[in-house]
């Protein structure tokens, strides 16, 4: 019988020839540490980061649209000092109805898709 462990890793797509953009961002601003790709998979673009024990995946695609409803939620310690950062570096922070025992904050990545931020109280 087999059984989910848990998520390895989430992807979230970029236009062509963005990783530059996505460092500055995931990196530089929300402090994300890059990791590594492969060699075989490095050919294809594209820039990974460390999400906690999880990783994120930014994924080049050549045919673009950004993810403005589905996105992933990023559990954060100290969600206020993020989102002093994130208004620091003159980014929107969308706030969004209350989440019964939680704060939250919606972003805009650099190319549009959507990004949520959570700490449970």
């Amino acid at each position: 019988m087999y059984y989910f462990k848990g998520l390895d890793h989430i992807q979230l797509a970029a236009p062509k020839a963005t990783e530059e953009e996505a460092r500055e961002f995931f990196a530089g601003i929300l402090g994300m540490e890059e990791r590594p790709k492969p060699e075989n998979l490095a050919k294809r673009g594209g820039v990974w980061f460390q999400c906690g024990s999880h990783q994120l995946h930014i994924g080049i695609q050549d045919e673009f649209s950004p993810a403005k409803k589905a996105h992933p939620a990023f559990e954060v310690d100290n969600l206020e000092d993020l989102k002093k950062r994130i208004q620091e570096n003159n980014i929107e922070v969308i706030e969004d109805e209350p989440l019964q025992g939680a704060n939250r904050f919606y972003i805009h990545d650099p190319f549009g898709n959507r990004l949520e931020f959570l700490e449970w109280v």
